[in-house]
């Protein structure tokens, strides 16, 4: 998992990534805000809802030099409501409303995954 300076997953069995919400007016922040942050006062960590559906994405093709296969990436619209940006994998094209899960990834943090059983 990279190092952040800011909490990312909560610690429980199922981890789950963690926004920030405001005491005021129940707004989510992503990612969490740091506790060394002169806001975090104002805001509470909580847990984000595993699965969400794309809201956009496009796929980037790296040139042919980079020996690297074309990847997505997208914006998943979790309950809260907030909007998350991220790779995309598990299909080789996603579509606009199918359902994604975030799950850890040691080099970006977090990917979402497609859900299995969702329309091809």
């Amino acid at each position: 998992m990279p190092d952040t300076p800011y909490p990312l997953w909560s610690s429980t069995a199922q981890p789950q990534l963690l926004a920030s919400r405001s005491h005021d007016d129940d707004r989510l922040l992503f990612p969490a805000l740091p506790a060394a942050s002169p806001l975090a006062p104002a805001h509470a960590n909580v847990p984000l809802a595993a699965e969400g559906t794309v809201y956009s994405f496009t796929v980037i093709h790296p040139g042919a030099k980079t020996g690297l296969a074309p990847y997505a990436l997208g914006y998943v619209d979790l309950p809260g409501p907030v909007r998350i940006f991220g790779r995309l994998q598990g299909k080789a094209r996603p579509a606009i409303g199918d359902a994604y899960r975030a799950i850890p990834d040691t080099t970006y943090g977090y990917v979402f995954e497609a859900v299995q059983g969702d329309r091809a």
